[in-house]
């Protein structure tokens, strides 16, 4: 279920200081000038076990003659169409201005649900004085620091509380695979589609950016019946400074979320960009399983052993989850483009696979005995029981008495002892540690 939460205010309330908490990483720029959040940050944001993309969008300033503040308002108007539900950030310190009202009277036009958040409150005098912020007519209201994360919890609990409950829903089987080609601009996106439909679907073009919008096209030829989902160009958020743009990129995002397999293209002669890993890392986060694809092969000089070293290059660089299938494809020469359909659906069946818990029980507790969790403050780890859960992603809970002092190393060897048993190959694996 895609579900997207824009970050909304005027400059300076400390939209994008919110933003990298959330996010548990500093991945925008904050400082106290205003105006320091021109392009859009996207992310994915995780509360009580639901995920949900987040935009942090720049100040809010209507009717400016500043041609950056301008642009800002177009794609501040963009995020409000394009959310589920808007945060609207307000500061407790200069009280209401102007510009909140803009902002305010912007959003009251919404359907959307807002949620008002007023920031910097950071002791009880700064609360008293934050009330005068209801008379904004908002049903929702939130006081909270962003910088010491205080009152963030019971903001998330309600913006979660809005979400579509589809966490625990199982896939029918009879639920057609959607496949979505993800990948920088003008690495061969709508050629890919176009050579497996057999028509020009899709406008092609050398100009990186044509594709504005997600196209779905339903396939059912030799036997094979699955959508295809061809989306704008993820390209860095340093270039995307046009609103239309930032329309693409809200909308190949969410059709990363529609997707169930992500056919992530790469250009051969590039190699795996920062990029690349970007938008891998992303679709890895959201669960959704993978085929990386390398296009435009044929344009590559090669000798005995290039396909094997390249592939290897491309394993260490996915690392940790580098269990994926690599093909070498090209959209010209029509390459292999049909192995990676096929490559697809498999990674489709891994995704939905359920492994009977007596199974699951016999392999991994032998797995457990021939290599026992570290002993942490004297205290020995016992896992006793594990079972898989009724989730999208295969996500596998593992009961035991000292849930918390299960380390990565030890859930990494989990993991690839799952992976060595059971076919998951392309597909992100979950693992839940509770107390037993």
């Amino acid at each position: 279920m895609s579900f997207t939460v824009a970050i909304t205010g005027r400059p300076n309330v400390g939209k994008s200081t919110f933003f990298n908490r959330l996010l548990e990483q500093r991945k925008a720029i904050v400082d106290d000038v205003s105006g320091v959040t021109r392009d859009r940050q996207y992310g994915v944001a995780e509360w009580i076990g639901k995920n949900f993309n987040l935009i942090d969008t720049g100040g809010f300033v209507p009717k400016s003659e500043d041609v950056f503040e301008r642009e800002i308002a177009k794609q501040v108007h963009i995020a409000i169409d394009e959310a589920n539900a808007i945060i609207f950030m307000v500061d407790a310190s200069t009280g209401i201005t102007s510009l909140d009202q803009a902002m305010a009277d912007l959003l009251r036009k919404s359907d959307k649900p807002v949620f008002l958040v007023v920031n910097k409150v950071d002791n009880h005098s700064r609360l008293m004085e934050a009330s005068e912020f209801y008379s904004l007519g908002f049903e929702h209201i939130f006081f909270l620091s962003s910088i010491s994360g205080s009152g963030t919890g019971e903001l998330l609990d309600a913006v979660v509380g809005s979400m579509p409950d589809d966490s625990l829903l199982i896939v029918p089987d009879n639920e057609i695979p959607k496949f979505a080609i993800i990948g920088q601009p003008n690495v061969g996106k709508s050629s890919l589609l176009n050579a497996l439909v057999g028509t020009e679907r899709t406008i092609v073009s050398d100009i990186a950016g044509t594709t504005r919008d997600t196209i779905h096209t339903h396939y059912n030829l030799f036997s094979k019946d699955f959508i295809l989902i061809d989306t704008a160009g993820l390209r860095r958020k340093a270039k995307v400074d046009e609103d239309l743009e930032f329309y693409s990129v809200i909308r190949a995002i969410k059709a990363m979320d529609e997707a169930d397999v992500c056919l992530l293209l790469l250009d051969a002669g590039k190699g795996i960009t920062a990029q690349d890993l970007s938008i891998f890392s992303l679709a890895v986060k959201k669960g959704k399983g993978i085929v990386v694809l390398v296009n435009k092969w044929d344009l590559i000089e090669k000798e005995t052993n290039t396909a094997r070293d390249y592939e290897k290059d491309l394993i260490q660089r996915l690392a940790p989850f580098n269990d994926v299938p690599i093909l070498f494809i090209s959209v010209t020469e029509k390459q292999r483009i049909f192995k990676a359909i096929e490559e697809a659906l498999k990674v489709f069946e891994n995704k939905h696979r359920k492994v009977p818990t007596s199974k699951v029980n016999d392999v991994m507790l032998k797995a457990v005995e021939q290599y026992h969790p570290p002993v942490v403050r004297g205290n020995a780890v016992k896992i006793k029981y594990v079972t898989q859960l009724p989730t999208h992603t295969p996500s596998f809970a593992f009961f035991c008495n000292y849930p918390d002092d299960i380390k990565i190393p030890y859930r990494n060897y989990l993991e690839n002892k799952l992976r060595e048993h059971f076919d998951f190959k392309g597909v992100p694996l979950r693992l839940f540690f509770r107390k037993k």
